[in-house]
């Protein structure tokens, strides 16, 4: 996994998530809260969803066969959207159960201290996690606003981080907040309510990410700022006037697809035109360095075809230019 995979922020909310989880489930067993219960579900989840993004990029690196011509850069959109599914069954419906049943038969909770300690240990170590992904991540963000960066990434390890360690952090809330009301009102069902929020909050977070990566899932197009700059390599003025249609494709996130028809002149040979279609893909791949199969075809531009609507970038999906 490249470097923008975020392999630093998995690994430091790996390594966050095992030593919580540890904590969370020894906090309940001395305490009996379902809150501590449910968190150390929680947490060992999101131990297996790290390990999950850890193999999908590992496994995504594979050199690519004559059965997968264009490798095997998907691997990491599939192993997102099974932590998407780890999370919204291990976690979230563990959770709504487990918080179901303690409304239903409250239990006192015992040796406070411990579920309160543990807690304020985990949201010490989630900030930390949490931290480390904001700062991973703002080096791809650029301007764009956090939503429209778990939107728009096209890698999908930094989204998935992001938001399991925000769930965490605001997971961690309501535990305390259970815990706290339960001990203060001395009646159990505030810490079943805590656990009943946090399986609806993971559940909501489950259902952004697997959105995200089905839509990833499906073969995006390459950014706005990516398709300028194609746009601007591809046409040369001299030999290619201009792009009639064109087509993009993220293979991965780190490999993008491009195939364009593209208007040369009509008295230009057969040598030239192949010279400057070698010459375009040689421009494209340094303004977009990802862009690392490429189709370019040479065709004369028609107004008039254009015009009466057979231009193929006017498909359902195409792209004029």
């Amino acid at each position: 996994m490249s470097a923008s995979g975020g392999t630093k922020a998995i690994v430091a909310a790996l390594l966050a998530n095992l030593s919580i989880a540890v904590a969370k489930f020894v906090a309940f067993i001395f305490s009996g809260s379902s809150s501590m219960l449910a968190e150390s579900v929680h947490s060992l989840a999101d131990s297996g969803n790290q390990g999950l993004l850890l193999l999908g990029g590992k496994k995504a690196q594979r050199e690519a066969t004559p059965q997968h011509p264009f490798g095997y850069g998907r691997e990491r959109y599939i192993y997102a959207f099974l932590v998407s599914i780890v999370l919204f069954s291990v976690g979230g419906m563990f959770a709504i159960y487990e918080g179901y049943e303690k409304i239903r038969h409250p239990h006192e909770i015992t040796a406070w201290y411990w579920p309160v300690g543990v807690l304020v240990f985990a949201i010490i170590a989630e900030t930390f996690s949490f931290r480390t992904a904001i700062k991973e991540s703002n080096t791809l963000r650029g301007k764009l606003t956090w939503s429209q960066f778990v939107r728009r990434a096209k890698a999908p390890e930094l989204p998935v981080v992001l938001l399991e360690d925000l769930g965490a952090l605001v997971g961690l809330i309501l535990a305390l907040g259970g815990v706290g009301l339960a001990l203060l009102t001395g009646d159990g069902v505030w810490d079943g309510i805590g656990t009943l929020c946090i399986g609806i909050l993971l559940i909501v977070i489950a259902i952004v990410l697997a959105a995200e990566t089905k839509s990833l899932l499906l073969g995006e197009a390459a950014g706005l700022d990516d398709i300028e700059k194609i746009k601007d390599a591809t046409v040369d003025g001299e030999t290619v006037t201009r792009i009639i249609h064109m087509r993009t494709l993220h293979l991965g996130p780190e490999e993008l697809l491009v195939a364009a028809k593209v208007a040369v002149r009509k008295n230009e040979t057969a040598q030239e035109v192949a010279s400057a279609i070698n010459a375009a893909e040689e421009r494209i791949r340094a303004a977009v360095p990802i862009a690392r199969v490429i189709y370019l075809e040479p065709d004369i531009y028609s107004e008039a075809a254009a015009a009466a609507g057979t231009n193929p970038g006017k498909a359902p999906g195409g792209q004029e230019h």
